[in-house]
């Protein structure tokens, strides 16, 4: 049972620190310098970290719900 509950934390956490990975690498793509204003430049970078902290998040729980319940999902047929 604790292993069980290890495991599990250890797959969030991993899938986390991924998704935060790949929507930084994505959000790189986009050219926010025109829209930043003079001397603005830590708000801006701020602004990156916290987008990409809740996308990131929530492309991750979304990840680990739909894992869950596929897990769960033969239990409906016994």
């Amino acid at each position: 049972m604790l292993q069980a509950i290890g495991q599990q934390a250890l797959v969030g956490m991993f899938s986390h620190l991924i998704f935060l990975v790949v929507t930084w690498w994505a959000l790189q793509a986009l050219s926010i310098d025109k829209m930043i204003r003079a001397n603005r430049v830590v708000q801006a970078r701020l602004l990156l970290m916290l987008l990409t902290i809740a996308i990131g998040t929530s492309v991750s729980n979304f990840f680990l719900d739909f894992l869950s319940w596929s897990q769960t999902l033969p239990s409906l047929f016994f």
